[in-house]
């Protein structure tokens, strides 16, 4: 149903337009009697093979909804009903922002990929904290994914992930740290190693002085090198980090079959989906065998289908997260990826 009409419908619409329909038309339905249960008997599927212990947290399932789907944690409740063992919230900034101009958010249907500069638009920390606090499904393990202001200066960027842990730390069951999205300027800056480690000691302080401190996970950028992933590595070790999500979106352009003056006329941004299936799936299996597999990782990056994300486990990921693929195959994709597994 959804490939053969709602999607059809929603591509004829601008990306961020139609993302806002469908986030106001699944809230009206779930409000319906009976329609929750509707929802979980569509999408949802369990089965006791598919739990997994990660970072001390007990998922129902491995495939979780990553980071920019759910900015606002205001569809927590309805996505709980379509079957993902966990929901990644954020991007969070400590104070409210609006975000790049629009558009911001395009798609290229030839690639099944999506280039998104958006900017952390999102209603900052008290407001994602609050909403979370009047959600009715607590069964439900939230991430929390969090990030700087962007008139922060880089030099006080740790006050700003403090800021948010602070907020969202009793409304969350892990945090991600994110220094890795190319849309905010000079963020990507904060992955070098002395401001990274910098960062992360200030945020993981913060953290071991609660008296039930929560699992603190780096996301990052598909684009760095094989030096540079060493060196996060080490930052992990020396910060005590409890894994890692890999990847965000990449800045490249290599590769798409869409034509490249149509890409280039799109302008700067994130590119996420198929074309990063493949660099995804490496620097998840480098980081799962530098570490001799004893930092669990988070994959993330072109899972379209059960078979991407049977690959991103099998490369080392302990759990894997959609985003541009669940927009392409909709949500029966998460019950199709748990029944694979489940079937071994």
């Amino acid at each position: 149903m959804y490939k053969a009409f709602v999607k059809p419908a929603l591509f004829n619409l601008d990306a961020e337009r139609a993302h806002h329909l469908v986030f106001d038309n699944l809230r009206r339905a779930a409000r319906l009697p009976g329609a929750k249960a509707l929802l979980r008997g569509l999408y949802g599927f369990q089965h006791p093979s598919l739990a997994r212990e990660v970072f001390g947290l007990k998922f129902p399932n491995p495939v979780g909804l990553a980071a920019g789907f759910d900015k606002n944690a205001a569809l927590t409740d309805e996505l709980a009903t379509l079957g993902f063992g966990f929901v990644e919230i954020g991007t969070v900034t400590p104070r409210p922002q609006a975000g790049n101009p629009q558009p911001r958010l395009f798609r290229l249907p030839q690639d099944e990929a999506l280039v998104n500069r958006m900017g952390f638009n999102n209603d900052g920390a008290a407001v994602v904290a609050a909403r979370l606090a009047r959600r009715r499904n607590r069964q439900l393990l939230i991430g929390g994914n969090i990030g700087k202001n962007k008139d922060t200066p880089n030099e006080r960027a740790a006050e700003d992930y403090v800021a948010c842990f602070d907020a969202l730390a009793e409304q969350v069951d892990y945090f991600v740290v994110n220094v890795s999205s190319p849309n905010t300027p000079n963020l990507r800056q904060l992955q070098e190693k002395k401001p990274l480690i910098e960062l992360l000691q200030q945020v993981q302080a913060r953290n071991m002085s609660r008296a039930q401190p929560r699992p603190l996970l780096l996301k990052i950028a598909p684009d760095l090198t094989d030096s540079q992933l060493d060196d996060i590595l080490e930052i992990a070790r020396e910060t005590k980090l409890s894994g890692l999500v890999a990847t965000n979106t990449t800045i490249s352009r290599e590769g798409l079959a869409t034509d490249a003056g149509q890409v280039a006329a799109l302008g700067a941004g994130g590119l996420s989906g198929r074309p990063l299936r493949a660099r995804a799936t490496e620097v998840i299996r480098y980081l799962h065998q530098r570490s001799q597999g004893a930092l669990p990782i988070i994959g993330a990056g072109g899972i379209h289908s059960a078979a991407d994300a049977q690959e991103k486990l099998a490369a080392g990921a302990s759990l894997v997260q959609l985003y541009t693929g669940f927009i392409y195959e909709g949500p029966a994709l998460v019950r199709q990826i748990n029944q694979a597994l489940a079937r071994g």
